[in-house]
């Protein structure tokens, strides 16, 4: 089983050789506008319009907390856009996490990282806006995909 292996960086500028495959989380409103997203989308337009288009056309498809989407951004390049918040943040509400979702989309992400022989890169995902704990979310990332052989680098940023 392979280790998390953590840098300093920016997660839209993955590390390393051979196929990669960014992942972060999405909300389920379809809203797309602030934290990791706005990085996102200055480098590729790609991951936006796919993430709008699939919600607005959600009554036909996978659209919802647990989904995973996965669009190419380059040829050795993909973005997973995993919906694992319900809504945004607002006022007292509570956190918009949903831990469940994210181990489910991570299944997927295993998955789509395999056929692609793929490494997984990603900032600490769920734990920006989505107000996530990082001890809940390593432990999924290790058992969906470490512990099925995929490396996996996580990017905190910073100088």
């Amino acid at each position: 089983m392979s280790e998390i292996r953590y840098v300093r960086g920016d997660a839209t500028a993955p590390q390393g050789r051979g196929v990669k495959l960014i992942v972060h989380v999405c909300n389920d409103l379809g809203g797309w506008g602030k934290g990791f997203v706005l990085a996102l989308s200055r480098r590729w337009p790609e991951p936006e319009a796919a993430y709008r288009r699939w919600h607005r056309e959600r009554a036909g498809n996978d659209f919802g907390l647990g989904a995973a989407q996965f669009v190419q951004v380059g040829p050795y390049l993909w973005v997973a856009n995993i919906v694992g918040q319900r809504g945004t943040r607002t006022g007292s509400k509570g956190v918009p996490v949903r831990y469940e979702a994210i181990d489910r989309a991570l299944v997927a992400v295993g998955d789509k990282a395999l056929e692609l022989g793929a490494s997984v890169h990603m900032p600490r995902i769920g734990c920006g806006l989505a107000g996530g704990k990082w001890s809940r979310v390593e432990p999924l990332i290790a058992g969906r995909l470490t512990a099925r052989g995929i490396e996996v680098t996580v990017y905190d940023h910073g100088d």
